[in-house]
This record gives structure tokens, C-alpha cells and sequence, in this order.
């Protein structure tokens, strides 16, 4: 087991200095996702309400984060990591909401087929940008999952390579990595757990990578 005493915080930040936490960003974006959903219904697109509702909250969960914790040093990263990471349940629906809200975007391609060349263009664009907003949140809610686990865990679970502490841009770059190539790159993964969560984040990567994205590309292609 490594020593990882250096790791972690001695004086962990007060709360008040770790930014807007989970439920706030979430409630917002759904706040906002919602507002965001009837206007397609009220100018005569109602089959896009739940998608653009879906595409505006995830969008301002991930943009909100990342502008929250991109800057973080090693010693808010664990702070934050360890104290406000979004309830692990919280974080399995919004994973498996970007899944659906990827499906019903090909859905609605598949819909918009018999209402004419203009509603296909739109259908299309929405399609795309969904499962682009989805493919963030999701790579987002890994890059918080891995951080928290690193830092509650008893060893870490994944060797950077590197003498300081991780940050937050570490655990997006193997988030990310993880995203576009289903492995791990120069990273070493050290724990069950830490394994068990990449498991899972490369075979749901897989499907956005392999489904979805594939699929609204030769959609699109065929239009």
C-alpha cells in the first residue's frame, strides 16, 4: 500500500471557499432545462421539448463544474473531492439520463423522416448536439468519480506518475482518455474499485462511442 499522507489536505478548506455545490448546479440546470423544453413546444417543435430541456441542464451542470474546479490546486481538489462530490446515486441517473437523452435524439432523426427536408435538418442538429452534451456530462461525472475516489480511498487507486498531488485536470485527462480510447493511457490503475469504476466508464464509453455516435453519423448521412 502507498503512502499517501502527503496527498491529503492537513487543514481542509472550509466549505464556504469550495464554490456552488452539487445541488445548486443541478437544480439550476434543471431550472433552466426545464424553461429551455417549453420554448420548442410553443414555436411548433413539441418532439424536441424533452431533448433541448435535457441538453441545457446537462450543459449547465458541465460548463458550471468545470469553471468551478478547473482551477483547483491539489489541496481543493481533495477538499472538494472528499466533501461535495454529488451523491452517488445523483450522479448514476444523470450518467443514465445522458445515455436515454442519446437514444431519444436517434429516435427523433428516425421520427422526423416523413415531415419534410427542414424538419430533418433540425431534428438532425438537436440529435447531434445531445449526444455531444451528453458525451461531456458524463466524461464530467467520471472525472468527479475518480476523484473522490482517489481521495477517500486507503492508496489512491491510480499512479500519475508524478511526485505532487492530483488535481482536478488530472482526473480529467484520464476521464477523457478513458472516453475516446475505452483504456487507460500513461496512468496506472492500482485498486479493485478504481478499476471496477474505469470498467464501467469504458463499457458506457464504448456505447456512446460505437451506438450512438455511429449511428447518428450515418443517419445524418443519410438524410
Amino acid at each position: 500500500m502507498n503512502d499517501r499522507s502527503h496527498d491529503l489536505p492537513i487543514n481542509p478548506v472550509p466549505r464556504s471557499e469550495l464554490g456552488a455545490g452539487p445541488a445548486l448546479r443541478v437544480s439550476t440546470g434543471l431550472v433552466l432545462g426545464v424553461a429551455a423544453g417549453v420554448v420548442p413546444a410553443l414555436v411548433g417543435y413539441p418532439r424536441f421539448a424533452f431533448l433541448i430541456g435535457w441538453d441545457v441542464a446537462a450543459m449547465v451542470f458541465t460548463v458550471w463544474t468545470w469553471i468551478l474546479v478547473w482551477p483547483f490546486d491539489a489541496t481543493l481538489t481533495a477538499s472538494h473531492a472528499t466533501r461535495e462530490e454529488p451523491a452517488r446515486n445523483v450522479a448514476h441517473l444523470l450518467i443514465l439520463g445522458a445515455a436515454v437523452a442519446s437514444l431519444v435524439g436517434i429516435a427523433f432523426l428516425l421520427l422526423a423522416a416523413p415531415d419534410g427536408h427542414h424538419y430533418q435538418v433540425v431534428a438532425a442538429s438537436v440529435a447531434v448536439g445531445s449526444v455531444v452534451i451528453s458525451w461531456l456530462a458524463v466524461h464530467t461525472l467520471f472525472a468527479l468519480g475518480y476523484a473522490r475516489l482517489y481521495y477517500s480511498g486507503p492508496d489512491g487507486g491510480i499512479d500519475f506518475n508524478q511526485e505532487e498531488p492530483p488535481r482536478y485536470s488530472d482526473f480529467a485527462y484520464v476521464a477523457y482518455t478513458v472516453g475516446m480510447s475505452f483504456a487507460i493511457s500513461d496512468t496506472n490503475l492500482k485498486s479493485s474499485d478504481m478499476r471496477a469504476m474505469a470498467l464501467g466508464h469504458a463499457l458506457l464509453s464504448y456505447l456512446f462511442g460505437s451506438v450512438i455516435v455511429a449511428s447518428v453519423v450515418n443517419l445524418i448521412a443519410g438524410l
